[in-house]
């Protein structure tokens, strides 16, 4: 049988290969409805495939068209997944880039040929999904693949969420003749959770057990309370008077113990050591008193050009820290008759004064209308550490010895309590409810109400900090759950 005649190919061939080493063959096992046909050429490369069939070998016509199918192609046959090589005279190396190029996409250049995630590999797939390698939208969602996401090992775990304080007060206790003057000191809480609070000529002491209320004292009609402060121990209390006194008292049975004179005029604030008693006063002087010594005073510290409105002692007993309507933050220590530190950039009173009970040397104070701001010193070398400006008058100034913040009471314009954490200075509370500024602050002995009185005439009881062991939020009793009472 004579061959059929031979077409014109429409394959494009490479160099060194004819026509005639290109045939075409059908298997013997082909069937009615589907055949099985191969293209053999003479060369050491082989392609496979399966074409779809056809009604009539004769009419079969050959494309020079072939799309392998990459799942079960081999494409290190191609000649194209070599491993780099040194670079050849004439640019082959460039040819073969362009080339893969061509063949795989734009993206396949950047593929390194034998590295990861390379076509090479038989066991990986030529598309494969990758996530992008870029830092996370939340630094809640740790990166899955273990990659550096840019965040430390700290930020991967959520951060604790801010703690809640309660908005209102859970006691209210009026007290009438609570002097509006913003140099005075008149509440103070002591350790055995008895309340002082100077009213008009007499003091009240606040049992916070029980609630019962028992009048300590009257100074009569010719002098009135400037200034009340228990001792570290809460036995004893000091009272200032108008009259420049100073008088001490058994708090647990109402008795005078001992009356000091030794100021001009009114003595307005008060603060003790273990030891010693030291005196503020309007005639600008601080006076240091000895119990166990007969005479009034046993040294005299002058440096005020005004009235003293502030007196801290520090916890370890070393320093002492006074401040004057006279704009000047000043502290001594236990020798010296002259301050060892002036600190001058307040630009109003500085009757808010505060030592941190978490680190040693560290003093906070505030300042008066025209200042409104919290400072932080270093008194070891007199540095100012920071300085935020609160809006308002800084009439009070008291750390929580449970966690690392203080609390600041205002007067001008806004009459807020406010909660901040140390050092990073962020609002952890912003407390309102006083119409008058908020003259007045103490400290409850476990650490966790605050107490506050202002010109209104009000004692405000906040829940504040949370215990030293539990660190958890306190319980928000509201308002209206104890109701109103009377100091007097």
């Amino acid at each position: 049988m004579d061959a059929p005649p031979r077409r014109k190919s429409g394959l494009n061939l490479p160099a060194g290969m004819n026509e005639t080493s290109l045939r075409l063959e059908t298997s013997a096992s082909s069937s009615p409805t589907s055949s099985f046909r191969s293209i053999s050429i003479s060369s050491p490369r082989m392609i496979s495939s399966l074409t779809s069939p056809s009604p009539s070998s004769k009419s079969s016509i050959c494309s020079d068209r072939f799309i392998p199918c990459r799942s079960s192609s081999r494409l290190h046959m191609f000649g194209l997944m070599d491993k780099e090589s040194p670079a050849k005279e004439g640019g082959n190396e460039a040819y073969s880039r362009i080339l893969r190029s061509e063949l795989f996409g734009p993206d396949f250049g950047s593929f390194s040929p034998a590295g990861q995630g390379s076509p090479m590999s038989p066991n990986r797939n030529l598309l494969r999904f990758k996530a992008e390698n870029s830092t996370p939208s939340s630094p809640y969602s740790p990166s899955l693949l273990g990659q550096d996401s840019g965040f430390s090992s700290e930020t991967s775990t959520p951060p604790k969420p801010p703690r809640k304080v309660p908005k209102t007060p859970h006691k209210v206790l009026d007290a009438p003749s609570l002097q509006d003057d913003f140099y005075l000191n008149l509440v103070d809480w002591s350790s055995q959770n008895v309340l002082a609070v100077g009213l008009g000529t007499c003091v009240y002491l606040w049992t916070a057990s029980n609630s019962r209320v028992t009048k300590l004292c009257d100074l009569g009609p010719n002098d009135s309370v400037c200034a009340v402060q228990w001792t570290r121990e809460g036995s004893y209390i000091s009272i200032g008077t108008n009259l420049g006194q100073v008088q001490v008292w058994d708090g647990t049975q109402c008795k005078r113990v001992r009356t000091m004179g030794g100021h001009q005029t009114r003595t307005g604030v008060l603060a003790w050591n273990s030891r010693t008693l030291s005196s503020g006063s309007r005639d600008r002087n601080i006076l240091q008193h000895d119990l166990r010594i007969p005479s009034d005073y046993v040294g005299k510290l002058v440096g005020h050009k005004s009235e003293v409105c502030g007196l801290k002692w520090s916890h370890d007993d070393r320093e002492l820290a006074s401040g004057g309507n006279d704009n000047q933050l000043l502290v001594w220590n236990q020798h010296s008759q002259q301050p060892v530190l002036k600190l001058t950039e307040h630009t109003a009173a500085v009757k808010a004064i505060a030592w941190s009970p978490h680190q040693s040397n560290l003093l906070a104070s505030g300042g008066g209308t025209a200042d409104r701001c919290i400072r932080f010193w270093n008194t070891t070398n007199g540095h100012q550490l920071n300085h935020i400006d609160t809006g308002s008058q800084v009439c009070n100034l008291s750390w929580s010895k449970n966690v690392n913040e203080l609390v600041s009471t205002h007067g001008y314009s806004q009459n807020q309590i406010m909660v901040w954490k140390y050092p990073s200075m962020a609002k952890v509370a912003t407390l309102t409810g006083h119409s008058l500024r908020v003259l007045y602050l103490a400290m409850s002995p476990d650490g966790q109400t605050t107490v506050s009185g202002a010109g209104d005439e009000t004692l405000r009881f906040w829940n504040i900090f949370p215990s030293v062991k539990s660190q958890t939020p306190v319980k928000d009793t509201g308002l209206m759950s104890l109701g109103r009472t009377y100091i007097r």
